[in-house]
């Protein structure tokens, strides 16, 4: 029975995969890319575990002709965008890329697809400026005004409000340029490019690490906007200032905390025992020395504990309030 679509199969109707040990029905497989690839993605998973699907095993299940090249295309297109020397060609309609390895010197780059022969700057990626320096890179029409092509003249206010809503709502990716849609239901900002994989924040269109929304950047993980630099500047200076007796409190807080904590929370996770345990099996006597040999064992140990999560947590947010925080407020 394949698990997908509950339907008895033959054996043979289950292909195996090169990355993981899961079966799935043909049918439901080649339904599962097929989708996967309109949608633009290459790196595919298994429909029932995260092991990406091998591009061997695709091309066997692809049926069409037509899925296989476009896949074909945008797994090419995932590798070129995330190479640093690839420029793309600035000229309508076309999307050719030009391999630039070491052409920050000469930066004059030609297109050399049939036809086209566009010139431009390695730099700014622009049309070829051999008068002047480089120009700022324009917005992206998606991110600036993403309804204008789609508003009628007539309809000039309906068509500012609009673009308004969805400029919030679409965004381009910062390394590939793709189109990204987020829905406002009160999802992250952390996003991650289905082309190309790169991981950015939707705030700032910035490509992002882990600790992105924990830096004194102005992006939080839920908010709708960044902060303001006013705002910013006052969470540094309230950090930097009350940092000392923030970090002694909470210190201050959980040293007693842990230390008597734990060996309450043995004492009585041993007298009220658990499924399977032997408690009621033992006398009065071996319960007491089992519940004060667990709380003796306790005692001895939380100390242990204490001392090594202060000696850890206090100098880490030093660290961060005095070097990343004060740095940042020097910018």
């Amino acid at each position: 029975e394949c698990p997908l679509c509950l339907l008895p199969q033959p054996p043979e109707a289950f292909p195996t995969l090169a990355s993981c040990a899961h079966r799935s029905c043909r049918a439901c497989l080649e339904q599962y890319l097929r989708i996967a690839i309109s949608e633009s993605r290459v790196q595919v998973a298994c429909p029932h575990c995260p092991a990406v699907l091998q591009p061997a095993d695709v091309h066997r299940l692809l049926a069409e002709p037509a899925l296989r090249d476009k896949y074909e295309e945008f797994l090419l297109r995932r590798l070129l965008v995330a190479d640093p020397g690839t420029r793309w060609c600035p000229a309508p309609d076309c999307s050719y890329a030009v391999i630039a390895y070491g052409c920050a010197e000469c930066p004059r780059l030609t297109c050399g697809r049939e036809g086209c022969g566009t010139e431009f700057c390695y730099h700014c990626r622009q049309p070829w400026h051999p008068d002047g320096p480089c120009a700022p890179v324009p917005p992206a029409p998606s991110l600036a005004n993403p309804a204008a092509q789609l508003v009628h003249p007539e309809d000039a206010a309906h068509g500012e409000t609009l673009s308004r809503a969805e400029a919030e709502d679409i965004k381009v990716c910062p390394r590939c340029s793709a189109f990204i849609m987020k829905i406002n239901d009160g999802s992250c900002n952390r996003m991650n490019c289905t082309v190309c994989g790169c991981l950015f924040c939707w705030l700032c269109l910035q490509e992002i690490s882990d600790v992105h929304f924990l830096s004194p950047s102005g992006c939080t993980f839920w908010g709708k906007k960044p902060w303001s630099r006013s705002r910013k500047i006052l969470w540094q200076l309230g950090m930097v200032l009350g940092a000392p007796m923030v970090i002694s409190l909470v210190a201050g807080i959980a040293v007693p905390v842990i230390t008597i904590g734990i060996p309450i929370y043995m004492g009585r996770k041993v007298l009220a025992g658990g499924p399977g345990s032997r408690r009621s099996s033992l006398s009065g006597c071996q319960q007491c020395l089992s519940v004060t040999s667990s709380v003796l064992l306790s005692l001895f140990v939380s100390p242990i504990i204490t001392a090594v999560t202060v000696g850890v947590g206090v100098p880490l947010m030093l660290t961060y309030v005095y070097g990343v925080v004060v740095l940042s407020l020097c910018r």
